[in-house]
């Protein structure tokens, strides 16, 4: 079950990126969570990454969603949104296993364990800051029932 919490509105400046390499302290992700704690819509969330490089990307998500909703041991993702895929990806000294679907587009599913998984929207990295703003707050709203492919293309809210 997802804490309460309000959802995060991204900002269209973009912040820095960093190196998979570095060792500063993780960016915060634009990310949105729903609200409610009945997640009944398609989406627990969103996401929207700043670059397609996953290597440097996941460990920010996974650092920040775990200070919410405990350690993330797996995630299951649609290959074609990234660069590369690894295996896995150390987060914090841990593996976190990485699964790898084609027919998800646009979607990461996070698992705390063999039972307990959430949902996300994963918003291009190259999309306008107005639509993924958007689809970020339609994808946090209590049950949302638009596909990815609706929330991302439909410019204002349902």
């Amino acid at each position: 079950m997802l804490p309460k919490q309000s959802p995060s509105t991204p900002s269209s400046d973009p912040l820095p990126v960093r190196s998979a390499r570095a060792t500063a302290a993780p960016l915060l992700p634009r990310l949105a969570l729903e609200t409610s704690q009945d997640r009944g819509g398609m989406f627990d969330g969103a996401w929207w990454p700043r670059t397609r490089d996953l290597e440097s990307e996941l460990p920010d998500l996974v650092t920040a969603l775990e200070a919410h909703v405990g350690p993330i041991v797996r995630v299951g993702l649609d290959t074609s949104t990234w660069d590369l895929v690894p295996r896995s990806v150390q987060v914090g000294g841990l593996e976190v296993r990485i699964a790898r679907f084609s027919a998800s587009d646009n979607t990461m599913s996070l698992s705390r364990g063999m039972q307990d998984q959430f949902v996300l929207l994963v918003i291009p990295p190259n999309t306008p800051a107005t639509l993924a703003a958007t689809a970020m707050a339609r994808a946090a709203t209590s049950g949302n029932r638009g596909s990815a492919a609706d929330l991302l293309t439909t410019p204002h809210a349902a």
